[in-house]
C-alpha cells in the first residue's frame, strides 16, 4: 500500500498492483514517472523560495520575511483595554483566540479584516454536510466535480462515476483537505455547488459572520470569497461544538480501503502539524489548514486544558510558523484565563426569604425559591481581574431561561449566567431584580403552570397577611359604628328641640 501526503499538491492517486497484463518495462517506466511526479510535486511544496504573491509576482524568502516582520508591529486590539493581559506580538496578518463555551475572546489582531480563508473553508462544509446528511449516505462523483478542480489543486484522486459514505467524504475533506470531495458533498447537500454555495452564505449570516462571502465549498482562490478571522472562529466553534465533527478533524491518519464503488486503497495523511505531533501541544482537539499564493498560509485549531477549550485562528502567515503562532496564543491563553463557575462566585443575586413565591412540597416555609441561577453557567476570567470588578447587564430577551445576566470587563465580553425556574432538588438564587409584581405580570416570561410543578405560597407570610388585614378591617368598621352613633344621637337631639318648641308655641298666650 502506498502512503500519501495531501495538501494542495496532492494529486495522484494509483493502484497497488498494476496487474499480471503489464509488461515489466512499462511497469518500470510508469513507476519512475509517478515517482518523478510525486517527488517534483512534493519539492515544489516544500520548497520556500518562490510563492506566489497577491500581484503574482514572486516573492523571495527575503521579502517574505519582511513581510511577517511587518505583521509583527500590527497593534493587538486586546491590548488596548484596560487590566487585559498583554498579548504576544505574531508575524500572522489576522488573529483571535476564542473560548468555544462562552464565545469570549482572549486574543483580537485585526480580527474583522477581509482575507482569503483558503481550505479553511471547509470546515463550513462539513458542518452542512453533518447537519443535512447521513454518515451512511452514499455520496456520487459527478465529472464536474472531479474536473472542476485545477491540475495544481488538492485532491486525493477520486474518479467521476466513483461514490463513498459521507463520513468518509469529511474524513477525505478534513484530513486530505481534498476539493474535489468537497465539491461532490456540495451536490449530494444541495443538489448543486451553486445552491450549496448559497447555504453557505445563509448559514455563515446564522452563525453572526458579518465579513464574509463564500463562492465555493473548498476554498479555491477567487476575489469573492473571503471571511476574517473572527468569522472563522464563529464557524469553527459550532464546528467543534459536534462530537463527530471533532474527531473526524483530529484524525492524523486515514485509510481508504478498497469497496465496489472506490477499488483503490490509500492512507491520508494530515497536513496539520499539531494533529500530527510533529509540533508537539497538549490537549489538540483539532483544526484544518490552509493555503493558496494569495492567502498565505491559513490555520484554525481547536485545544483543551482544564475544561476550557480555545479556538486559535491565525490568518496570512509563512510556513511553518502559522503552527508557532497558535502555540503562542495558547499559551497565552491558558496562562492568562481560567473559565470560572458563575455560582463560585456570584455573591450580589442570592435568595432572600421575601418572596411568596416558592417552589417545593413543604408548604410551611421549607420550600425552595422559584428562581434559581443556572449552575453550570461559566465566563471567562483574566487571572489578574477579580470577580467584583466585572460589570454586569441584565436581560430579559432570552429563550433559554428567565434572565440572562451578562458580564463584561472594560466592555469586553466574557460570557453570561442564566436564571431560570428552580428544580426541587437544586440550590437556588433569585435576581434582586425580578419582583414578585413583574413575575405576576409576565415581564420576566416565566409561565407558572409548568409541566407538572406545583407552585406554593408560605403559608406563614400568607397567615400573617391575613390577620394584618383583618386587623384593618376590625378598626374601620368600629370606626363607622361609631360615626353612625354620632350621627343617630345628633339627629334625635334636633327632633327633641322642635318639638318643645311647638309646645311652648301652642300655649304661649297662657303666659303673655
Amino acid at each position: 500500500m502506498k502512503e500519501y501526503n495531501t495538501d494542495t499538491e496532492n494529486k495522484f492517486k494509483y493502484h497497488t498492483e498494476s496487474g499480471p497484463h503489464m509488461h515489466k518495462g512499462l511497469r518500470l517506466v510508469f513507476s519512475v514517472i509517478m515517482s518523478v511526479a510525486v517527488l517534483s510535486s512534493m519539492i515544489y511544496m516544500s520548497s520556500p523560495e518562490v510563492y506566489a504573491a497577491k500581484s503574482g509576482a514572486a516573492q523571495t524568502p527575503e521579502e517574505l520575511a519582511a513581510n511577517v516582520e511587518a505583521r509583527k508591529s500590527l497593534p493587538v486590539e486586546t491590548n488596548e483595554i484596560a487590566g487585559w493581559p498583554a498579548g504576544p506580538e505574531i508575524g500572522s496578518e489576522a488573529a483571535i483566540l476564542m473560548n468555544v463555551d462562552t464565545g469570549a475572546i482572549l486574543y483580537a489582531k485585526n480580527i474583522d479584516e477581509e482575507l482569503y480563508p483558503a481550505s479553511t473553508t471547509k470546515l463550513l462544509t462539513c458542518l452542512l454536510a453533518q447537519e443535512n446528511g447521513h454518515m451512511t449516505d452514499m455520496v456520487p462523483f459527478s465529472y464536474e466535480a472531479v474536473h472542476s478542480v485545477p491540475s495544481d489543486g488538492s485532491s486525493i484522486g477520486m474518479d467521476a462515476g466513483q461514490s463513498i459514505t459521507l463520513e468518509q467524504c469529511l474524513y477525505g475533506i478534513m484530513v486530505g483537505s481534498a476539493n474535489e470531495v468537497a465539491n461532490a458533498v456540495a451536490e449530494y447537500t444541495a443538489g448543486s455547488m451553486d445552491a450549496f454555495v448559497d447555504m453557505m452564505n445563509e448559514r455563515a449570516a446564522e452563525l453572526g459572520c458579518k465579513h464574509s462571502h463564500f463562492t465555493n465549498a473548498n476554498g479555491l482562490q477567487d476575489e469573492d470569497h473571503y471571511t476574517s478571522a473572527y468569522d472563522l472562529a464563529l464557524i469553527a466553534r459550532e464546528f467543534f461544538s459536534n462530537d463527530m465533527l471533532s474527531r473526524i478533524a483530529n484524525t492524523a491518519k486515514y485509510h481508504f480501503e478498497p469497496t465496489d464503488t472506490q477499488p483503490d486503497d490509500f492512507y491520508l495523511k494530515n497536513k496539520h502539524a499539531l494533529i500530527t505531533g510533529e509540533i508537539p501541544y497538549e490537549g489538540i482537539c483539532g483544526g484544518k489548514t490552509g493555503f493558496t499564493g494569495d492567502s498565505r498560509q491559513t490555520l484554525v485549531t481547536c485545544c483543551e486544558q482544564n475544561g476550557m477549550r480555545l479556538i486559535c485562528v491565525v490568518m496570512m502567515q509563512e510556513t511553518p510558523d502559522q503552527f508557532y503562532d497558535t502555540a503562542t496564543l495558547f499559551d497565552y491563553g491558558y496562562s492568562n484565563f481560567s473559565l470560572v463557575n458563575v455560582t463560585d462566585y456570584e455573591t450580589a443575586f442570592t435568595t432572600e426569604e421575601k418572596s411568596f413565591f416558592k417552589t417545593g412540597s413543604d408548604i410551611f416555609g421549607n420550600s425552595k425559591p422559584f428562581l434559581k441561577m443556572n449552575p453550570d453557567s461559566r465566563i471567562i476570567l483574566p487571572i489578574n481581574v477579580n470577580f467584583d470588578e466585572l460589570d454586569t447587564e441584565v436581560s430579559y430577551d432570552t429563550e433559554d431561561a428567565v434572565v440572562q445576566i451578562y458580564y463584561r470587563f472594560h466592555g469586553r465580553d466574557l460570557g453570561s449566567a442564566l436564571v431560570d425556574i428552580t428544580d426541587n432538588d437544586q440550590p437556588g438564587y433569585e435576581f434582586e431584580h425580578v419582583s414578585p409584581e413583574e413575575i405576576e405580570e409576565g415581564h420576566t416570561g416565566i409561565t407558572i403552570e409548568q409541566e407538572d410543578r406545583t407552585i406554593f405560597l408560605n403559608v406563614k407570610i400568607l397567615i400573617l397577611a391575613v390577620l394584618a388585614a383583618a386587623v384593618v378591617l376590625g378598626i374601620l368598621i368600629v370606626l363607622i359604628r361609631l360615626g353612625r352613633e354620632y350621627h343617630f344621637s345628633g339627629r334625635r337631639a334636633d327632633r327633641k328641640r322642635r318639638r318643645s318648641r311647638k309646645r311652648r308655641g301652642r300655649h304661649g298666650d297662657l303666659y303673655v
